[in-house]
Formats: structure tokens, sequence, C-alpha cells
């Protein structure tokens, strides 16, 4: 005789557990929503109640917007900001500090997309992409023997900052162009990239002086600011190519423009500029130059990368909130 099935005692269900609210301040991409709207009530531009966001809110989930000093002081309730991407140079630090909120940003989940970009805008500036590019459209006639582009196998690559980034850029010119990498950052522990095959330096110049390719992935703070200028770029070899994907100001735009135009370097490509978008107005010094490609920060703009930094940011707040155990005492009532 077969068995009956069994049915399990009737109990009565357990309450969902009380989701938090997070006021949402940028357009986020649709995954990543909808895994927010899983985790949190979410409060956002168009509803009644973000304006009083400063007011009320514990959490905050951010993209492009600025929390300045003045938003943290309006927003005694503040606990915790979920920050996608690395950048964090919009949230006033100090002032997050100073109150203990935490910025949860999502470092290394762009990594591989904005180290693709690197290496993009390298071999463009080498085979002179824009240059032969922008004769062709204005009509001239151009022959493969007037073009004079730069070979990058083997060539040695030095890497200004040894986080995420800067140690996959490394790993994408050491296992595909087979290059020298050169790191330098006085930051990282010794030990570090000890799964790279690397020399690493105690001091700028030493990377500047033999680097042919130059390749910046450190945040913009008052030390980093201007950490490239003229004084450097006069160093680097004159066929070098200098390529900033961080932050602008890191690179002294006024100075970078100098070097071009006194030859002291090949080409940089941008896709960070001290004004952002950049715009013909604030750059045609720096754009006359065809060995130049500015781009307007879009590293991580991949929609795949989109959704997984805007996810990572979600989860991370929600995790820390989870983790904090505190009752949002503006969803009870209180």
């Amino acid at each position: 005789m077969a068995p009956s099935a069994v049915t399990p005692p009737t109990t009565p269900s357990s309450s969902p557990p009380h989701k938090p609210t997070v006021y949402v301040l940028d357009a986020f991409h649709p995954t990543a929503l909808s895994l927010a709207n899983t985790l949190f009530n979410c409060i956002h531009p168009s509803d009644p109640q973000y304006s009083s966001w400063r007011e009320n809110a514990r959490y905050l989930l951010v993209r492009g917007s600025c929390v300045t000093a003045e938003d943290i002081a309006s927003a005694p309730r503040l606990k915790a900001i979920g920050k996608q991407g690395v950048g964090t140079d919009k949230i006033d630090a100090a002032a997050c500090r100073a109150r203990g909120i935490k910025i949860l940003n999502t470092p290394g989940v762009n990594a591989r997309a904005v180290a693709e970009l690197v290496v993009a805008l390298t071999t463009g500036l080498a085979r002179q992409f824009r240059g032969v590019s922008v004769r062709i459209e204005r009509g001239e006639v151009v022959r493969k023997e007037q073009c004079n582009g730069l070979i990058l196998h083997k060539a040695t690559v030095g890497v200004i900052g040894m986080g995420n980034i800067g140690k996959t850029v490394a790993k994408i010119f050491k296992g595909g162009y087979e290059s020298d990498i050169v790191a330098y950052d006085p930051y990282i522990a010794e030990g570090a990239w000890g799964d790279l095959d690397h020399k690493r330096v105690k001091s700028l110049r030493q990377l500047l002086e033999v680097s042919d390719v130059v390749t910046v992935h450190v945040p913009l703070t008052p030390e980093t600011r201007g950490l490239i200028g003229y004084e450097d770029m006069k160093i680097m070899k004159k066929n070098a190519l200098l390529i900033n994907t961080a932050r602008g100001g890191i690179v002294d735009e006024d100075a970078l423009v100098r070097a071009l135009d006194e030859g002291f370097i090949w080409g940089a490509g941008l896709d960070c500029h001290e004004q952002e978008p950049p715009t013909k107005e604030r750059y045609e010094k720096l754009w006359k130059h065809d060995n130049v490609i500015s781009l307007p920060h879009v590293g991580a703009a991949t929609a795949q990368t989109q959704m997984e930094t805007a996810c990572a940011a979600v989860q991370r707040l929600y995790d820390y909130a989870q983790s904090s155990g505190e009752p949002d005492i503006t969803d009870v009532g209180v």
C-alpha cells in the first residue's frame, strides 16, 4: 500500500521582515532597481516623500549626485550611503567621517571595463586612430606610407596606483603584449601583486623615466591633484603615451597642453577631465593635437558593468543595513 502524503502541520505564517527605507537620488539600471525594490522600501525623486530626504533618510543610493557637507549637516538620521562605482569624490567624505556615516562604494566591480578602455585608448593612440580618421573626414587622401604609429609589443607599462583597476590593466598588458610592468603606489603594502611579474618603484620619477605607457589609477585627493605636471612630462620618453581614466585634475591639463606643444610626449588618452563633460570651449587647445583622444568618462559605461555596479551598491547597502540591526524609525511611525 502506497504511503499517504504527509501534510506539514499548519502554523501561523510569520510576518515578512521589515524593509528599511532608502532614498534613491539617481537613475539606476532596471535590474538594480528591481533588487532595491525587493530589499528596500524605495523612495524616488518622483515620490512626494522625496523632498524630505534630508530630514528622514537613514540610507541613500547615489550614482552621480553630489552629497555635500550641507546635505550631511541637514540629515541627522543618515547612517550610510550606497555609491555605484569606485569614485566617491562627489560625496563629502570628511563630513561623513565626522558623523560616522558609511560610504559603501563598489571597488573592483568595474575594473575589467575600465581596464579594457585603457587598452583601447593606448592602442588607438599608438596607431594614430584619431589623427588619421580626422584627416579622412576632412576629405584628405591618407596613404599608409604617411602613417607612422607605434608597436606596443613588449612596451614598458607604468601603472600609477596598485588597486583593482591598475592590477587588471597590468595583467592585460602582461598577457596580451608581453609588457614589462612597472608599478608605483606609496600607499599599498609591500608584497602586493605577488602573483604578477612586475617591478615596483619607490618614486613617480622612476616610473616616468622608463615607461612607454603611463596609466593613472589613483583617486583624486589633495595629494594627487596635479600629480603629473609639466616637469614630470619633461622627463617622460618622447614616444610615451599618457592615459588617465581615473579623475580629472590628477594630470595637470595646462601642463599637458604645453608638453604636447613642445613635443615632450607622443600623445594622451583621457577618459576624465576637470570639466565633465568636456567642451570645445574649454579643451580646444588640447584637441588641436590629433594625438589626443578625449572621452566623456565612459570607463564603466557598458550595460553589463552598469548593471553589476548598481546591483553591488544596492546589495552592499542592504547588507550594512541588516548588520546594523537598527530599526528604521522613519517606517514604523515613531
